[in-house]
């Protein structure tokens, strides 16, 4: 199974289609995310992310009402 995790662009680095990378936060953690797959992605967008890559622009509110569903079922607390 797959999973793709919504972040927020926060700047965007690199002029070449496709080594054009950006700094991505999701809930407190910032990543360097490939942005070859989103060319038209800005910074303040957010975005879905796979192994790495940015694969599809999505709205703020589908990215917070994705990453409240992700909190929800968080399993690092004690499950007993």
């Amino acid at each position: 199974m797959c999973l793709a995790v919504p972040g927020e662009i926060l700047n965007i680095e690199g002029a070449d289609p496709l080594m054009r990378q950006g700094r991505v936060a999701f809930g407190g953690i910032v990543k360097r995310v490939n942005l070859a797959y989103v060319p038209e992605a800005r910074a303040g967008d957010y975005v879905l992310v796979h192994a790495g890559f940015a694969i599809a622009v999505i709205d703020e509110e589908e990215a917070l009402r994705t990453l409240e569903c992700l909190a929800a079922v968080d399993t690092r607390g004690d499950s007993t």
